[in-house]
């Protein structure tokens, strides 16, 4: 049986009042649910025994072009295999910009529902037995950005927000990049989170030899080679 998802704003999410379309599924040829019509935005838990645990967590954001979520590929698969192997894992469905007739925006919507989604992981760390400063993000094409955007895009929380939530830092410890966009206006510093980044050689030039390498170009750049950059590897497979 798969864990229930846990909703980011059980209340309704900022933006999404007036939504009450169902989300919608279909089966892509090869299986995968394929998810639309997101409008309450969730993550779905995979947590590891209590004896495999390693205190780690990762929010795993699947892609399918910010138009809709390819959930078990870039999702519920990967939170299965992180949680066999001892981390926590948190598949996240967000809001989608790119949907036809979608009122929703990547800055917007998107990427605040990962900020919650990390702050929401973090405010629950004792619980989960997770290390509040041991939660990373794994993303997937249009989930790759958002990954990349919430790595550069982060706050310490506001400790006055009535919403205990809120006042948890969004900051991710760590960044894995899958065959990701990377956003054109990135500002990288030294704070910038360590990243892993992964495509395919026969992948969209854009991808493979254009944005992803230029990633890595511009933290250099700004001084982000340090020691958890200098193990960082830009890798085809």
């Amino acid at each position: 049986m798969e864990p229930d998802p846990i909703l980011l704003w059980p209340n309704g999410a900022p933006g999404s009042e007036s939504k009450t379309a169902q989300e919608a599924v279909r089966i892509s040829p090869q299986g995968d649910h394929v998810v639309s019509s997101v409008h309450r935005p969730s993550i779905t838990p995979y947590l590891p025994s209590k004896e495999n645990a390693t205190s780690a967590a990762v929010i795993v954001i699947p892609g399918g072009g910010h138009g809709e979520l390819w959930m078990d590929h870039e999702g519920y698969r990967v939170g299965r295999w992180l949680s066999d192997h001892g981390v926590a894992a948190f598949v996240l469905k967000y809001r989608l910009a790119a949907e036809p007739g979608s009122s929703y925006t990547i800055d917007g919507h998107s990427l605040p529902d990962v900020q919650r989604a990390i702050r929401l992981v973090r405010s629950r760390a004792a619980e989960w037995g997770i290390a509040p400063d041991h939660i990373g993000m794994i993303g997937f094409s249009g989930g790759g950005e958002l990954v990349a955007r919430a790595g550069t895009h982060y706050d310490s929380g506001d400790s006055g927000a009535s919403d205990p939530i809120d006042r948890e830092s969004s900051r991710p410890a760590f960044q894995a990049l899958i065959y990701p966009a990377i956003p054109r206006d990135m500002k990288l510093s030294k704070d910038t989170p360590a990243a892993f980044l992964l495509c395919g050689e026969n992948d969209r030039p854009d991808i493979s030899q254009g944005l992803a390498q230029l990633y890595l170009q511009a933290g250099w750049s700004a001084g982000v080679a340090h020691s958890d950059w200098n193990r960082t590897r830009l890798r085809y497979a």
